[in-house]
Parts: structure tokens; sequence; C-alpha cells
């Protein structure tokens, strides 16, 4: 799976007007709940709202057949966060007829580890999430450099791309000030690269979460599409990946709805028409109100499948931490698509 930027491009359905599908905010289902329970040594705080799209406004919006993915780092082992993920992406593919396609999100060299992949693999296997795409072979970003060095060489024709040496605490915040913008600074060893955005607003709809503007010029800066250390970044990357890969729904965490904007407005500025839905799912908060994290060893997969559960109370577990299901109820992969349905 994968084609060139171009010919991805060549194929999209140009019959939308070229904007960020919008969604009616009544299609939006918003029912606030506060969850607390105990699971063995961790506790759970869910102050997301319980969320569930509108299918048949998803539908149209998306289109027939929906191209969804399911996109792990693998910089640790799988936690229930990821399989609240998978629930949200299999199920309303599944509900909406649509495609998952499996991509290795493996641009940090530094933190990705081989046995973090292997073992990603095989959790997501014994859960039962089977991927229609992106398996055989396995779609990697390590394997595509050349893919983001031909992106990078468009955008230069046509914007400002640029050395940049500032290290972070530089910056000291999310948004970049441009002050290596018009320095005209050689390629070198510690320098990243970024790209200047345009002023205005992106206004989209949340598939969940309804209507958002975003400023991304103001929010973040000039994005940075290559870091110091040489490696392409989140951003980038993911950005690139969508359109190449024909992908017409983005199913996430809603701690990622900060960097819409700016990917819608990447995408546009690789000649993208139509960007694709986006729908932020609720998370799954710790006893401190903190997102679940591999770096903090949260609720592994590996951890739950030593214990003896089965996948279905794995799945259930993930299900009711955001409301999907009550609490001790079990799911089968293969039927997550009803938590969606009617």
């Amino acid at each position: 799976m994968g084609v060139g930027i171009d010919e991805a491009l060549r194929r999209e359905v140009g019959t939308r007007r070229e904007e960020a599908v919008r969604i009616p905010e009544c299609a939006i289902d918003v029912r606030e709940r506060i969850v607390r329970t105990k699971v063995r040594d961790h506790v759970f705080l869910i102050i997301d709202p319980l969320l569930r799209p509108d299918l048949t406004r998803l539908a149209s919006a998306t289109g027939s057949s929906p191209l969804t993915r399911f996109a792990p780092s693998p910089t640790g082992y799988l936690h229930l966060g990821h399989v609240v993920n998978a629930i949200y992406v299999w199920g309303i593919a599944r509900a909406l007829g649509g495609r998952v396609l499996l991509r290795i999100e493996d641009h940090d060299r530094i933190r990705c580890r081989p046995e973090y992949e292997l073992a990603l693999l095989e959790d997501l296997a014994w859960l039962g999430f089977e991927p229609d795409l992106g398996f055989e072979p396995l779609l990697r970003q390590s394997d595509t450099p050349l893919v983001y060095e031909q992106v990078l060489d468009r955008l230069r024709e046509s914007t400002n791309v640029y050395v940049c040496e500032c290290s972070r605490r530089d910056i000291g915040g999310e948004r970049y000030d441009g002050r290596c913008r018009d320095r005209r600074l050689d390629p070198g060893s510690g320098s990243g690269i970024r790209v200047q955005l345009p002023d205005g607003d992106e206004v989209f709809d949340d598939a969940l979460l309804g209507r958002q503007t975003q400023t991304p010029a103001e929010q973040c800066g000039d994005l940075l599409v290559r870091d110091r250390d040489d490696q392409w970044t989140y951003q980038f990357a993911v950005t690139v990946d969508d359109v190449r890969q024909g992908v017409t729904l983005v199913i996430r965490g809603s701690d990622l709805v900060s960097s819409t904007g700016r990917q819608i407005l990447l995408a546009r500025m690789l000649g993208r028409r139509n960007a694709p839905v986006f729908l932020h799912h609720p998370l799954i908060h710790d006893g401190r109100g903190q997102k679940l994290s591999k770096a903090a060893g949260d609720a592994g997969v590996r951890e739950l499948r030593s214990a003896r559960l089965t996948p279905p109370e794995v799945i259930g577990i993930a299900a009711a931490r955001v409301g999907l299901l009550n609490p001790g109820e079990s799911i089968h992969a293969v039927d997550v698509a009803r938590l969606f349905q009617a």
C-alpha cells in the first residue's frame, strides 16, 4: 500500500469543495460523564465526554468505504489507551463498511525498537484486530525516506523551506517565532528544517468535538519537518502518509486535536484538495488526571495477558473506561462495530 504523492492526488475525487469537510453540529451526541474505577493498582478517571458519532452523517462526509488507519509507534508496549483507539478505529470503520490500514510510525529512530514493533504486532493479533492493508508487507515510515525527501523538494518550489538551528530550549514553548527564517543558514549537523506556514484560520468540524478553529501560524509558527537529529517529524510524516495512502478518516485521541489545523494546512500545501474527516475520541486518564503513557508503564496489554485475561476481557476493560460498555462486560474485536451502531 502507498503510492507517490502526485499519483495519490491525481486519484483523489474532487467532487467536494476544496476545503475541510464540515459535519453539522447536530451530528454530535454529547453526554458528559465522570467515571472513577479501580482495576488492581490502577485508578482510572474519565473526564472526557462520552461520544459516539452519527454514522449516517459520518458516512456522508467520508464517502463510501472510508479508509482509516491504526498507526502505533514502536517506542514501548501497547497499553489500554491503544486498545481504546483500536476500538474506535475498527469499530467505526466496520460500522461504515470501511477499511483499516496498519502503519508503523517509526520516524523516531532514537526511541523506536524492533522488539517493541514485534510486541505490538503480537498484541494486536492476540486482541483480534486484523488490518485490511499494511500488514503484508508491513508499512513502516522508516522504509520510505526517499518519499519524504521528494515531498520536501516539492515544498521548496512553492514555499519558504529553511534551515533552523534553534533547540527547544531556545524556543522556550510550542510556538516558533521564525528567528532563523531569513538567516539563510547552510544545512549541517545539529540543524533542523522548517516550512514557513501562511497566516490564516483553519476551520474544520470534528466528528465528535464539533466545530474547531485553529490558526497554525500563531499556534505553532513555522513547522519543523526534520529535527536536529536528522529525523522526520511526526507532523510532517503523518501528513505526507495520509495523503499518499489515501486516508479519508483520521481517528485518534483527543490529545492530538491541536495538531489538526497544521496538518490540514500542510496537506493543502502539498496539493490535497479535500481534507480527511477527523474524529478525536476520549482518552483514559490515570488517578492524577493524566493520560496513560507507555513511558509510565501504564496498564500494558502484556501485563494483562500475563494476568490470564482473555482478549474480550481486555477489550471490554478498555471500552468500559471510556463508557462504551458497562464495567465487567466483555466484547470480541470482531464485534466492536456494535458499540457505535444504534
